[in-house]
């Protein structure tokens, strides 16, 4: 064999240095990608505000609040199994928690528009997450020992009790609830956007502080562990997983999501009380959670616009009906009830695991090959030196 000389050794470094890398990029890591996702998505949330009028920008505000709670449940419900029918008392504490501690700021001095006004909202949330999360704990730690019906059972009772324990906590304001400052436009907003379209702002954003974390923990180790105790908590244990630990830290993070929604609620409407927060309601952020599909926060998000939309839109269509005053008085209220369940049997048996599930198929196969079946391959048939077995 000839030899390299070394000149053309150092010919060849010089001439490889010189040549652009061909490995690809660094790629993005998973948490990356969905926090780019969040930004993504929150801004062009914030640019569709300029093209509702202020009903529409409330109501997209009502959305986000809705949405907060239905991610927290399809995460709860959907990864550990645990089934919660009372996560209105969640938005409720949330509600609560973030009006105890506005009125707490503007009795201090608080108050007014601007840097104040921020400080306040923000006082607000970090009370609503205190009172969510302290809530959302000691659920998680009977859910940690109920299973099933009992934990179900549980938190029902808790959304059947609330206007009761309301009544006897005088600082909870009754009946009546509480009610909370205004909180106005900017002044450097206030010459470019009203204060409809301000809220809307604030609920997007707080949705996507309350769900990315929920979507980097279901797409982490935390989301393996949720569901390695949803299939079988005996083998999780097995591998050095606490059921226990992870079920409580499911429900803490699916209460501090509802009790971020339910403050964002209680700043829309100025005001929180029991009665907005009853068994329908609870029953309805189950059924937009389900209709969605379990497990998936795209899916939370069109049930919560199902959720405010559909009441809505059937009382729109009823009125463009001209039905009469009498029955149109008897159906107010019931006639969106029956239509969420025909809905939510619908969507059961035409699509078992949700719209989330139903959109997926689609995608599926839209990508799929032209020509390409479903049905497995045909095996190889065995050498001919191998018999046949019988």
């Amino acid at each position: 064999m000839t030899a390299t000389r070394p000149a053309e050794t150092e010919e060849t470094a010089v001439r490889d240095a010189r040549r652009p890398d061909p490995r690809p990029a660094r790629r993005l890591t998973p948490t990356q990608r969905i926090l780019l996702r969040a930004v993504v998505l929150t801004l062009l949330a914030v640019a569709a505000t300029f093209l509702l009028d202020p009903y529409r920008n409330y109501q997209l505000a009502v959305v986000a609040a809705t949405f907060c709670a239905t991610a927290g449940l399809t995460l709860l419900v959907g990864l550990t199994g645990q089934l919660s029918l009372g996560h209105a008392v969640l938005m409720a504490a949330g509600g609560y928690g973030y009006a105890l501690a506005v009125n707490a700021a503007s009795s201090a001095g608080l108050d007014g528009d601007g840097a104040a006004g921020t400080a306040r909202v923000v006082l607000g949330l970090v009370g609503s997450l205190v009172a969510s999360g302290a809530l959302g704990g000691l659920l998680g730690l009977a859910g940690a020992r109920l299973r099933g019906p009992y934990l179900a059972g549980l938190t029902l009772a808790m959304v059947v009790a609330l206007p009761a324990l309301t009544t006897q906590v005088p600082a909870l304001g009754g009946d009546q609830g509480l009610a909370v400052p205004f909180e106005g436009v900017p002044e450097v907003l206030s010459r470019l956007i009203v204060v409809e379209q301000w809220h809307a702002w604030v609920a997007i954003v707080v949705a996507a502080l309350a769900v990315t974390p929920l979507a980097v923990l279901r797409s982490g180790r935390a989301g393996l562990r949720m569901r390695a105790v949803h299939g079988d908590e005996t083998a999780a244990r097995l591998s050095g997983v606490s059921p226990a630990r992870v079920k409580v830290g499911a429900f803490v993070a699916s209460s501090l999501a509802a009790g971020l929604g339910g403050a964002v609620l209680c700043l829309v409407t100025q005001s929180v009380g029991p009665g907005r927060y009853d068994l329908a309601f609870s029953l309805l952020l189950v059924v937009a959670a389900v209709v969605g599909g379990l497990g998936s926060l795209g899916g939370a998000a069109a049930g919560a616009a199902l959720v405010v939309l559909l009441p809505w839109l059937v009382d729109t269509v009823t009125g463009a009906v001209g039905v009469p005053a009498d029955l149109e008085q008897r159906l107010s209220g019931n006639l969106a009830v029956l239509v969420f369940g025909a809905l939510l049997i619908v969507v059961t048996l035409a699509w078992p695991g949700g719209l989330a599930r139903a959109a997926a198929r689609r995608r599926h196969r839209s990508h799929r090959p032209r020509g390409r079946t479903d049905a497995p391959a045909a095996p190889p048939p065995p050498p001919a030196s191998q018999p046949l077995e019988r």
